[in-house]
C-alpha cells in the first residue's frame, strides 16, 4: 500500500492513499490540536468546537441541511477529538467524493457558530460528560490518565468539565480557531478507490482559498516530563457491582526507537485469548471476564496498561495477579519463549492488516504518522520493523519498564479506601 503527498500553496498537506479495488472512499480533515493545547478556563473547547461543526455552515445553515446531503448519498459522517488532534470525515461511494469535499470544507472553513446553538449544545456535551461518568468501562481510561499524567494537560478530560463547558462562549471559539484552525496546522487524507490526480484537483478547488491567519505554532504545548519515583494509585469511589481497573507503567512516545518491542511486549502480556494475562487471570483463576493489555502513546510520552473488569470482592486478588504477571515477564526464570515472540509479532501484523481493510482506518494509519511521526511508513515497512525485533530488545523493555517507579493503578469501584490496594503496590 503506497501513498502520495502534496502541499497546497496555503500550506495544507494532502495525502492520497489509492485502493483501486475499493468502491468507497473516506475523506478526513485533520487539525493538529486537541485537549492538550487548552487552558483551564476553556478546557473542553476542542471537543465543543468539533460538535459545532455539525450545527451549520455558510452553504447549509442548519444541522438538518448538512445531514440531508450526507443521507442523500448514503454516506457516513462523523468526527473525533483526541488530546493532540481533531478530525472530521465523510465516508461514501467513490463517485460521490466531491460532495464529501464540499461538506467538509464548508463546515471547517465557514462554520456559523450561532450563539443560540452554542448555548443549546452545552446541554448535550454536559450530558455526554455525565454518560461517561456513569460508564466505568469508558471512564477508567480518563481516571488512569489523570493519575499518570498528573500536572500536565494530558491528564485533563477531553470533554472538559461541566463548569468549563458552561463558561465557553462565541469569542472563545473565534480565538481558538484563529490560533489552531489554520492551513499550516491542518491536513487532508483521502483513502479508497480514488486517484491522486482527482484528490489534488478537489483539494485545490475546496481548500486552496483557506486563508485563516498564520499563527505561531512553535510551542503548542509543553512536553510531559514525569517526576514519578514510586508507585501511584487513584481511587474513584463509585457504587457499582463491578470494579474497573487499569494497571500500567509509564512508557515512551510515538517516535521512541523501541516502540515495536514495547508493542510486542504488550501483545505477549495481554494481546489475545492465549496471552499470559488472559490465561492466568481469566482462564485459570476466573477473576475477570474482560482483560487486555495495550500501548497508548502521545507525541512524547505513553504507557503500557492492562485493563480488567473485576468482581468487587476479588479485585485485590486480581490486581495482585496482574502485577505478578508484569514482574514475572522481566524475570529470567519466566523468560519469554520463542513461540510467544513469534505469535505476538503475527498478532500485531494480523490486526493491522485487518484494520487496513477499512478506508477510515487507512486514513488514521497514514494521518497519525504524518502529523506526529518522524517518517511515514507503509504497512509493509511496519511489518518489517516488527519482524526485526529481537528477543533481547523485548527483554530490555520489560526490565526497563516494569519497575515500581513507573507503576500506576487506577480503580473505579465501591471502595472507601485504597489502603488494601496500596499494600499490593
Amino acid at each position: 500500500m503506497q501513498y502520495a503527498k502534496t502541499v497546497l500553496d496555503n500550506g495544507l498537506k494532502v495525502l492520497t492513499i489509492p485502493m483501486p479495488s475499493v468502491p468507497s472512499a473516506t475523506v478526513t480533515v485533520w487539525v493538529k490540536t486537541g485537549s492538550r493545547n487548552e487552558e483551564k478556563k476553556n478546557s473542553g473547547i476542542s471537543h465543543f468546537l468539533e460538535h459545532m461543526g455539525f450545527k451549520g455552515s455558510k452553504k447549509r445553515p442548519t444541522a438538518k441541511e448538512i445531514s440531508e446531503v450526507i443521507d442523500a448519498i448514503g454516506g457516513e459522517f462523523n468526527a473525533g477529538t483526541g488530546k493532540e488532534y481533531t478530525n472530521y470525515y465523510v465516508k461514501c461511494r467513490k463517485d460521490d467524493i466531491e460532495t464529501a469535499f464540499d461538506i467538509l470544507s464548508d463546515m471547517i472553513i465557514n462554520p456559523i457558530l450561532d450563539k443560540s446553538e452554542i448555548e443549546r449544545e452545552k446541554g448535550t456535551i454536559i450530558e455526554e460528560i455525565r454518560m461517561y461518568e456513569d460508564t466505568p468501562m469508558m471512564k477508567i481510561g480518563d481516571t488512569f490518565e489523570e493519575l499518570i499524567y498528573a500536572g500536565s494537560t494530558l491528564g485533563w478530560d477531553i470533554s472538559g468539565t461541566e463548569a468549563s463547558v458552561q463558561g465557553i462562549g462565541y469569542r472563545d471559539f473565534i480565538d481558538y480557531r484563529k490560533k489552531f484552525y489554520t492551513a499550516e496546522n491542518m491536513m487532508l487524507t483521502v483513502a479508497g478507490g480514488v486517484s491522486q490526480n482527482i484528490v489534488e484537483k478537489l483539494a485545490k478547488k475546496y481548500f486552496d482559498n483557506f486563508q485563516l491567519p498564520i499563527s505561531n505554532l512553535q510551542s503548542i504545548f509543553n512536553k510531559s516530563i514525569s517526576k514519578q519515583t514510586k508507585p501511584q494509585i487513584k481511587l474513584h469511589n463509585k457504587k457499582k457491582e463491578q470494579a474497573h481497573v487499569i494497571l500500567g507503567f509509564l512508557a515512551d512516545g510515538k517516535n521512541y526507537k523501541g516502540k515495536y518491542a514495547q508493542s510486542i511486549l504488550a501483545a505477549i502480556l495481554g494481546g489475545g485469548m492465549s496471552s499470559r494475562m488472559f490465561i492466568e487471570v481469566r482462564e485459570r483463576r476466573g477473576l475477570a471476564y474482560a482483560i487486555r493489555t495495550s500501548m497508548d502513546r502521545y507525541s512524547d510520552i505513553g504507557y503500557i496498561g492492562t485493563y480488567a473488569g473485576l468482581d468487587v470482592k476479588k479485585a485485590e486478588e486480581a490486581v495482585a495477579v496482574m502485577l505478578e504477571q508484569h514482574y514475572k515477564i522481566r524475570n529470567s526464570r519466566f523468560q519469554i519463549l520463542d513461540s510467544e515472540l513469534k505469535k505476538a509479532k503475527e498478532f500485531l501484523k494480523g490486526h493491522l492488516a485487518l484494520a487496513l481493510e477499512d478506508t477510515s482506518d487507512v486514513n488514521s494509519f497514514f494521518g497519525d504518522q504524518e502529523l506526529f511521526g518522524e517518517k511515514v511508513l507503509t504497512p509493509e515497512e511496519v511489518f518489517k520493523k516488527i519482524d526485526k525485533v529481537t528477543m533481547d530488545e523485548v527483554n530490555f523493555e520489560a526490565k526497563r519498564l516494569f519497575v515500581p517507579a513507573r507503576l500506576n493503578l487506577a480503580i473505579i469501584g465501591p471502595y472507601k479506601s485504597d489502603k488494601d490496594f496500596q499494600k499490593l503496590l
